[in-house]
């Protein structure tokens, strides 16, 4: 197929010309504050792991200059420049942010005798970077704290960048996130975490070249860098609101914001500066209600409460607001006003849907229909970047309804490859559906083609003529996204069809995160890869023993099913386990085998047949499933 990037059609030119005169774009602002208190840069800034490679390079962003071209949408090219701005910059006296690095930033408090370190980015390579970044202009001081505002991979990956396992088992350098962070962190990433990821490959677009026809960013950050993923367990946790901590004379009052961005979440205050962290509750676009690489439906409705609580706990008392992502706002009055248009935002999206929903409209038709508010619909701020107001709302009708619209013609379809087959032959032919196609496109009815050329490309993989309009056509639609991810979506899948598939540049299941699996979540993320079907026949018990912490288990196979049990259970095992928390893990790092037991301290007694059974009936995820194409 040929693989050659198309230009812009005349459709998505004139959207793009309308666009530039609907919005403000002589409000500068934003990058006022995107630039104040800049301190240096980091030039060149390309970052290598251990070996060499490349993990991260803000440079490639360089030409995210001067006007959008045809090939992007120009309110998303003025946010990816806004984003694309590096370097150790000044929040306030004592508090610094390095922006630029990664999908997130990391954020530098200042005390007594070093430096806490708050969201840690997604890799340790780029937050060591930072760090160096942030000591090369403040001096060598050592890191006294780490804070995780939640779980998400991009908010603590990068921790063994800063600190070490040695220096926080030693109290030195407590480590301080919300309650249920860590069975949150490692359920995400384990549980569904190769699908996760896989779709996250799109979502990110980390697979995409950069430039004005590929990736320029998420509307969040830019993407997500590819280096090693780490984890060190918290060791303070935050339960409850108005909870305060100082550590290394840096006194901090806790917001909890659970069932917002994350199912576990909080924000910062600062006193002693007029400062506050708002996590990713309040940033510089529309946030996600649904991630689109999968999550669980976050809370509009809490989310909005929350920022209200916020404004009451902290408004008054606020000279700055900084967040995990994008640029702070300075001004007591600037920072109420955003906080509440950002409250207004969550508030209007939950009730307006449940209104619609509640006269029988459908997620996918309110998402057609509902106009956010003039002051809404003009603050870059509130904006659809990452999140929108298209997928938020079919989010919100998800989180009540469910995916049955109540339609019965909609209860018990056929699946995409069955559907395909019948549209096609309802069409008169895959060639005749083309045709068709190729009429939709040329009018700029791009979401129609697509429409039809899949069901094409799913009854007919290898119809050449099908792939390539459906490529030409997710090109055009990631052209015209206002929203990052959906640029990348679009053109991840104009890739994959075009190259084939590129996998997943960034696995979040790495072995520090699979290592803070609970013995609980451990057996569970196990169970979930056992292949019922090939398991039927199979029948055994295993005990697990854990020598450290005087735990027991016993698990069992039987009838396609792992569970387990932690109470005291009747008769022997068929063979038993004995480990200790930290060695357990080895059983899902590939340590089933007798030698891979014996290699991580784990002792196996009885029948060691056991574990080879078990290990035969296992069937992992595949991180380069298919996408845009039947598997």
């Amino acid at each position: 197929m040929d693989t050659t990037q198309k230009p812009a059609s005349e459709s998505i030119i004139r959207q793009q010309k309308a666009l530039l005169e609907s919005l403000p774009f002589s409000d500068t602002q934003d990058f006022d504050d995107a630039t104040r208190g800049l301190v240096g840069r980091r030039v060149p800034n390309a970052i290598h792991d251990a070996a060499g490679n490349v993990v991260w390079d803000n440079d490639t962003y360089a030409f995210l200059e001067g006007d959008a071209p045809d090939t992007v949408n120009p309110s998303l090219w003025r946010q990816s420049k806004l984003n694309a701005i590096q370097g150790l910059f000044e929040v306030v006296p004592g508090i610094y942010q390095v922006r630029g690095f990664d999908l997130s930033n990391v954020s530098f408090i200042e005390g007594d005798t070093g430096v806490l370190v708050l969201d840690p980015l997604v890799t340790e390579e780029t937050a060591a970077a930072a760090l160096a970044l942030y000591r090369e202009h403040r001096g060598d001081r050592p890191v006294t704290g780490v804070l995780y505002t939640h779980p998400h991979v991009d908010h603590f990956g990068g921790v063994r960048g800063v600190t070490t396992q040695q220096d926080v088992d030693a109290g030195r350098v407590p480590i301080i996130a919300p309650a249920e962070f860590t069975e949150h962190a490692a359920s995400e990433n384990v549980y569904a975490g190769t699908a996760m990821a896989r779709r996250s490959a799109y979502m990110f677009g980390a697979a995409l070249a950069r430039g004005p026809q590929g990736g320029l960013g998420t509307g969040l950050a830019q993407t997500v860098a590819t280096g090693n993923i780490t984890l060190i367990a918290p060791t303070l946790i935050v339960t409850e609101t108005g909870q305060e901590e100082t550590v290394d004379g840096v006194r901090m009052i806790f917001q909890m914001a659970p069932g917002t961005e994350a199912p576990a979440e909080f924000l910062v205050y600062f006193p002693e500066h007029r400062a506050l962290c708002a996590a990713e509750d309040a940033t510089h676009t529309m946030h996600n209600l649904l991630t689109l690489r999968g999550a669980l439906v976050r809370d509009a409705h809490a989310w909005s409460n929350y920022l209200t609580e916020t404004i009451d706990l902290f408004g008054d008392e606020t000279d700055v607001v900084f967040a995990s992502h994008h640029w702070p706002t300075w001004g007591n009055d600037r920072v109420v006003t955003f906080l509440s248009a950002q409250r207004d935002l969550y508030a209007y999206l939950h009730d307006q849907t449940l209104r619609l929903i509640n006269k029988g409209w459908t997620g996918i038709e309110i998402a057609e229909e509902l106009p956010l508010p003039p002051i809404l619909e003009n603050a870059w701020h509130a904006r659809g970047y990452y999140g929108s107001a298209s997928h938020n709302i079919k989010a919100i009708y998800q989180r009540y309804m469910g995916w049955y619209d109540g339609n019965p013609a909609h209860l018990w379809q056929h699946p995409p490859k069955e559907q395909g087959k019948r549209y096609v032959e309802l069409g008169g032919g895959a060639d005749a559906v083309v045709a068709k196609a190729r009429e939709s496109f040329d009018q700029g009815d791009y979401r129609w083609a697509a429409e039809i050329l899949s069901h094409v490309v799913f009854a007919e993989p290898d119809h050449t003529a099908a792939r390539a309009l459906l490529a030409d056509t997710f090109e055009q639609l990631g052209y015209g996204a206002e929203n990052g991810v959906w640029r990348n979506i679009f053109l991840s899948g104009t890739t994959e069809l075009r190259a084939g598939r590129f996998g997943t540049p960034t696995v979040s299941a790495s072995a520090d995160v699979v290592s803070a699996l609970t013995p609980q979540m451990l057996f569970d993320a196990i169970a979930i890869q056992v292949n019922g079907p090939e398991a039927w026949d199979e029948k055994f018990t295993v005990d697990v023993v854990l020598t450290d912490t005087d735990e027991r288990y016993r698990l069992r196979l039987a009838n396609g099913v792992l569970t387990y049990s932690g109470r005291p259970q009747k008769g022997e095992a068929d063979a038993t386990l004995t480990a200790t928390r930290r060695t357990l893990p080895a059983l899902a790092l590939g340590g089933m085998s007798a030698d891979g037991l014996a290699e991580a301290g784990i002792r196996l007694d009885g029948d060691t047949s056991v574990l080879t059974r078990l290990a035969a009936v296992l069937d992992p995820g595949d991180p380069d499933f298919a996408i845009v194409t039947p598997d």
